[in-house]
């Protein structure tokens, strides 16, 4: 999704600068987590995490002090509220079908009208995802108009952090430029409600990176290309909007050839651009920063430091150039950040004399994180950031400069204390969900690029950071022994072991004392049945999965089990488990403690991985089988027949929660749909009726990862999204 192998993302907490520097405008002190009531009757709010996702870009109204935006590749767009001092989501409105469009490409405000604000939204090219959008609002993002576009955007692809790809013409606020992909450059006359496709200078390719910035420069505006070989023009101009030419004398070669973001000093009437050898955010290795007199058409370069040459211990000190702002109050002042540093780390590189003499805030900074403690991804202190390309520089106080990271957003007032300013953001893609029925957390959470999460609060983030001991990159499984609830296990992806176990209810992890071959290079589901004394790893179409006795000190192979299925452990009786093959549409059970499986129910619907079988807690045999569009099935004989079930025809994921007052059985809680609308749905009669406890406006996209209910708590209800966090509803 965004961030890379988890040693690559691997502080000084509790100062009084620090807290301090945290108290001001777009930062934070203590998290928490805005309750929004539904017209459901649900009040819903995210589970804090505190980011946990790449922010793409981050934009300051010029005008407006105190009103900025901010934008990430798969978990939609946010407005400050200074009054609050929290980021506001902004489009949680978009739905199950409208899941592409939560990647968002770019953002543009209008200096003339602070209450305009436009996005143009789509994660992906690929003949798979749909089309892009454009929003239009005329009350700061509260409400939307929108424009679907006949062409996709790639708010999730390479690139991404480069733009905004999105602007107001300078000389007429009707006026708007797109740049796209594959597609060129598009013109709206009429404020986004109509698009034009318009001659421009340069062919689209196969890089797929075509505009990669859109500037006003006075009255004319700026586009950047990125699909030049280096040695061809990347920078264009118009002046009446209507004809497009290559600036003259622009720099060339391998460090300049795509130029990443740039910005325009009104004072010395001077335009700065940063490049890199690819759009990034990974796979940069060169860079450059070069300044326009756009006066003159004197080009000048400004670069900090040039990347190469060897580190102290031998690295290659590789990296391009990204964000880039200029004080809107002080001439020749400005913030440029390096990208994908890693033997260095990335930096933001200030100037205050127009690019002749520069200064590295990482070298003085002090970070604190003691708000967001899983920053420190395992290590001692958290690093100053990577996939820095999204910068920021408050028009209205110069020493307020924010950062966009790959998992946060940085901010100080000061120039040397930085925290995170992130409240209100949540961007993790979430896969797993347990809710224990006793001990201090009400939730685990597994997710991609952060691990497992310990939540011993819903309104804070977790104390505890990522669950370490190993720490793992991306959560492949969590599973919860029904019987011994303080013993937890989990698998996911890490560089010093794949498997871990817990004797507290998720606090502390001791990793497997050995793993089966296939744990390193195919991590997958992992289950533990009721009474803790059976482990069963499944890793993948291409490998047995393996079982443990003894606490994972030692595996042996299943070659019954069918490959690649997510095992499941019967909640009562702890020598019964279960799997389903999607590739068949058979479910296996065991009544040997995993030892051996054979087929029961067949004919089932297959083909599809993301089936979901799960199993009624407090009985024995009771399961039930999420098949999508296909509907759901119920089985009260473990699994040797199946019953659809006639009250919903789609069925994507489905979890179970304390039994309402009176009610014997669990309430049932799925996401699906029991007529046209794909929704979350609670069912307090073993799934008879349904009542929709989502509505229009909290919808999050993609939903089918994960749910379930509090087993102690009725009516609560915990919902993965990709790229939303973790959200929660309990009846208002």
């Amino acid at each position: 999704m965004r961030t890379p192998h988890i040693s690559r993302r691997a502080v000084l907490a509790g100062t009084a600068a620090a807290a301090a520097a945290a108290s001001l405008p777009l930062s934070q002190g203590r998290a928490q987590a805005a309750a929004t009531p539904a017209r459901s009757g649900y009040r819903w709010r995210n589970v804090v995490q505190g980011g946990t996702g790449f922010i793409t870009g981050v934009l300051f109204h010029p005008s407006v002090r105190g009103l900025a935006y901010l934008r990430t590749d798969i978990g939609g767009a946010y407005r400050w509220d200074d009054r609050a001092g929290r980021w506001i989501p902004l489009t949680d409105h978009l739905g199950w079908d409208d899941w592409n469009l939560l990647g968002v490409e770019a953002m543009a405000v209008d200096p003339a009208h602070p209450n305009r604000v436009y996005l143009s939204l789509g994660a992906y090219t690929q003949p798979w995802a749909g089309n892009g959008a454009v929003l239009r609002s005329d009350d700061r993002g509260a409400t939307w108009k929108r424009t679907d576009l006949s062409v996709k955007l790639g708010g999730n692809e390479d690139g991404r952090g480069c733009g905004e790809r999105l602007l107001v013409d300078p000389r007429d606020s009707d006026t708007l430029w797109l740049g796209t992909r594959h597609d060129g450059l598009l013109k709206s006359t009429d404020r986004g409600a109509t698009w034009q496709a318009v001659s421009f200078p340069a062919a689209p390719s196969a890089t797929g990176q075509g505009v990669t910035l859109l500037v006003a420069v006075g009255r004319s505006v700026y586009a950047g290309w990125g699909d030049s070989d280096g040695t061809s023009a990347n920078l264009y101009r118009t002046s009446d909007g209507a004809t497009w030419e290559a600036v003259p004398g622009q720099p060339t070669g391998t460090a300049a050839k795509v130029p990443i973001r740039a910005a325009y000093d009104r004072h010395t009437r001077e335009l700065y651009v940063t490049y890199a050898n690819a759009p990034g955010p990974n796979g940069q290795s060169d860079g450059s920063v070069h300044k326009l007199r756009t006066t003159s058409g004197k080009w000048t370069e400004v670069t900090p430091v040039k990347p190469g040459g060897t580190t102290a211990d031998g690295s290659a000190d590789s990296f391009g150039y990204g964000g880039v702002a200029v004080d809107a109050r002080r001439p020749g002042t400005l913030v440029v950040s390096t990208n994908n540093r890693w033997s260095l780390v990335d930096t933001l590189y200030r100037t205050t004399d127009g690019g002749r003499t520069w200064t590295s805030l990482k070298d003085t900074a002090v970070l604190d994180v003691s708000e967001t403690p899983y920053l420190k991804w395992g290590a001692d202190k958290p690093k100053f950031g990577w996939w820095i390309q999204a910068v920021g520089l408050d028009p209205f106080d110069s020493r307020h400069v924010v950062h966009g990271t790959g998992a946060t957003l940085y901010g100080t007032r000061d120039l040397k204390h930085f925290a995170p300013q992130i409240r209100g953001v949540e961007e993790a893609s979430v896969r797993q969900l347990v809710s224990p029925p006793t001990g201090r957390a009400h939730l685990l959470s597994g997710s991609g690029d952060i691990g497992v999460m310990y939540h011993e609060r819903l309104t804070a983030s977790p104390s505890r950071g990522m669950a370490s001991n190993p720490v793992f990159g991306t959560s492949t499984g969590l599973s919860l022994a029904t019987a011994e609830p303080s013993y937890v296990v989990r698998a996911g992806w890490g560089d010093h072991g794949n498997g871990a176990s817990s004797n507290d209810g998720g606090k502390t992890w001791t990793p497997f004392k050995t793993q089966p071959d296939p744990a390193k290079s195919a991590p997958g589901p992992i289950a533990t049945n009721a009474d803790a004394s059976v482990l069963l790893w499944s890793f993948g179409t291409a490998n047995p999965a393996h079982r443990s006795t003894d606490n994972g000190a030692t595996w042996t192979e299943v070659p019954t089990f069918p490959k690649g299925a997510a095992p499941v452990a019967d909640p009562l009786d702890p020598t019964r488990c279960y799997a389903f093959d999607t590739t068949t549409g058979t479910l296996f059970a065991s009544s040997d403690s995993g030892q051996t499986f054979t087929a029961r129910a067949t004919g089932l619907s297959s083909g599809d991985t993301e089936f979901q079988l799960v199993a009624a807690p407090g009985r024995t045999g009771d399961l039930w089988l999420s098949l999508k569009g296909n509907g759901l099935y119920r089985s009260t004989d473990g699994g040797a027949t199946f019953t659809k079930v006639s009250s919903c025809h789609a069925s994507h994921t489905l979890g179970f929660g304390k039994a309402a007052r009176g009610a014997s059985y669990p309430a049932l809680y799925m996401v699906g749909a029991t007529d046209a609308i794909t929704a979350v749905y609670r069912s307090d009669d073993e799934a008879k009726t349904w009542t929709r406890i989502n509505d229009d406006r909290h919808q999050w996209g993609w939903t089918g990862a994960a749910i379930t209910g509090d087993p102690r708590v009725y009516g609560r209800v915990y919902v993965a999204t990709n790229g939303r966090g973790v959200q929660y509803g309990e009846p208002a």
